[in-house]
């Protein structure tokens, strides 16, 4: 009988640089931390960007709804035109519930990056 093919153990060097300390926002962290910071701010600008999309995308379906039916001027509450009062107070609620979307989504997205760096 062949004897069994012999077992090599294959390993290479590691390319990774010894971890550091570096300065980041006036403290000295590991390059781990950096790291971990700079994928908060990432999901933090992914979020606030798709956060303003939305909202650009509502405003202006609203505010085109407002100048392309005609009927809404037709139509009076308190003897003042309903596009008007779209048009002056549908903003707000638009407003709060993008101000709420973002500010739970930042707040997750803090509580992950506790976590993933171990101090919560």
């Amino acid at each position: 009988m062949s004897e069994p093919p012999r077992r090599v153990r294959v390993t290479a060097r590691s390319r990774r640089a010894p971890t550091r300390p570096i300065a980041l926002a006036g403290a000295r962290v590991d390059e781990a931390d950096a790291v971990f910071a700079r994928a908060l701010r990432r999901a933090q600008l992914g979020l606030a960007l798709g956060t303003v999309t939305g909202f650009v995308v509502v405003v202006a379906v609203l505010g085109a709804a407002i100048a392309l039916i005609p009927e809404l001027d037709e139509i009076a509450v308190l003897g003042v035109p309903l596009s008007w009062l779209l048009h002056a107070f549908a903003f707000y609620p638009a407003i709060l519930a993008f101000a709420l979307v973002y500010q739970r989504g930042a707040a997750r997205n803090e509580r992950r990056y506790r976590q993933l760096r171990g101090t919560e």
